[in-house]
């Protein structure tokens, strides 16, 4: 987490002391979308999740209903 926010404090400055004009424009909104990602990974971290009991396109469970022929 503390990693995440020196990143973040970084990108910052970085964001801080360029100048900004139309030759930094695309650095600065590849800063900006790193930022971003940056601040989503704060408020919801990665993690794995799923992976419960569902049905999968692979399972006969989830064929049983599309049969695709009448009978």
């Amino acid at each position: 987490m503390s990693s995440t926010l020196a990143k973040i404090a970084e990108i910052e400055a970085e964001m801080a002391r360029t100048q900004k004009n139309k030759a930094t424009a695309h650095h600065l909104g590849l800063l900006k979308a790193r930022l971003a990602k940056l601040r989503r990974e704060l408020i919801t971290p990665k993690g794995g999740g799923g992976g419960g009991p569902g049905e999968a396109p692979g399972s006969p469970r989830y064929h049983r209903g599309c049969q695709g022929w009448e009978g």
